[in-house]
């Protein structure tokens, strides 16, 4: 079953690719601004629909239940085969390994982190990812897998998120320092789970300029 790419493509010459994973909701209206924002930075952006086994819904940010089940219905192998897709997908178009960003929001920032642990990549970035103390998916914890970290990789994080701990965002941040690849986290005082994204109630605007202007700098800085 071939994966769903939706692909908002780059102005002018392209800087490099960035893989956007979803959230829990879906490829929504949401993710797929993401991906033209990162295009109007001037980079290639694609997302791969995780959910398109189940129909490929689009679910409402107010429905948490339903999400979860779909997330659920997730697999390790079944969110590599996806972004297997996806890295061919771009490999095709002339994009090698060391010029492809992978970026996760929610759901999506633990699989970017995942990825980062997996893959040499240019560059990965995580959104309030959680699974830093379980696992997720059928994956170790983060911290498990932090010492592999082969790509690197920021962390933006808030402090109000109720499902995220700090105290487990700073047993991350000991986890990957000293490893052999960039890692930095930011954490933000006044922003919960869900803070980038300005269609939910959670949005923080000076959070999100910031991990924006952050993860633009980190892509920028590493990718070849």
């Amino acid at each position: 079953m071939s994966t769903p790419i939706y692909e908002a493509a780059e102005q002018g010459v392209p800087k490099g690719a960035v893989v956007v994973v979803q959230e829990a909701f879906g490829v929504n209206d949401h993710i797929k601004d993401v991906a033209e924002r990162f295009a109007a930075e001037g980079y290639r952006a694609i997302a791969p629909h995780f959910f398109h086994r189940e129909g490929d819904p689009v679910i409402g940010y107010d429905d948490i239940e339903t999400a979860k089940k779909y997330i659920a219905k997730l697999t390790e192998e079944g969110i590599a085969e996806d972004l297997d897709t996806a890295y061919s997908h771009l490999r095709d178009d002339g994009f090698d390994d060391a010029r492809i960003a992978v970026v996760g929001f929610c759901m999506g920032g633990t699989v970017a982190f995942i990825e980062a642990a997996t893959r040499t990549l240019g560059a990965a970035v995580t959104f309030y990812g959680g699974g830093i103390a379980q696992g997720r998916f059928g994956s170790p914890s983060l911290l498990k897998l932090a010492p592999e970290l082969k790509t690197p990789w920021l962390g933006c994080y808030g402090d109000k998120d109720h499902g995220i701990p700090v105290e487990q965002v700073e047993r991350l941040r000991e986890a990957v320092e000293g490893v052999a690849v960039d890692t930095e986290i930011v954490r933000y005082p006044e922003a919960g789970h869900g803070f980038h994204c300005d269609a939910r109630s959670a949005y923080h605007e000076p959070s999100a300029r910031d991990a924006w202007s952050r993860t633009l700098a980190w892509l920028d800085g590493h990718l070849a």
